[in-house]
């Protein structure tokens, strides 16, 4: 089994409270659980209203579906215009097999 993560820090320009920042947080969730079989959380910065920290997890057997996976995911937040990608960090792990 291989394990995909993908940590994004996302700048939200148009967000003027934390009020905003967690709709726009929860908009982008919900695409991109109803889009992809990928689990998704804010991870950090939830006291900034114009940052987030967010780790989206995949598992499959294929390295190359999870890698080709959390692209798409990026690209969700790359097409849509409220935030802007500001960091990133994909890890793969492979777990031993018997």
């Amino acid at each position: 089994m291989v394990v995909g993560t993908l940590e994004l820090e996302i700048f939200i320009p148009g967000s003027s409270s934390l009020k905003d920042k967690r709709r726009i947080v929860k908009s982008l969730r919900d695409k991109v659980r109803a889009k992809f079989n990928v689990s998704i959380a804010e991870i950090d910065f939830q006291d900034k209203w114009q940052r987030a920290l967010l780790g989206i997890a995949a598992t499959n057997t294929d390295g190359g579906e999870i890698r080709n996976t959390l692209q798409r995911v990026k690209e969700v937040f790359e097409q849509q215009g409220e935030c802007l990608i500001a960091a990133e960090k994909f890890y793969f792990f492979q777990t031993r097999s018997d």
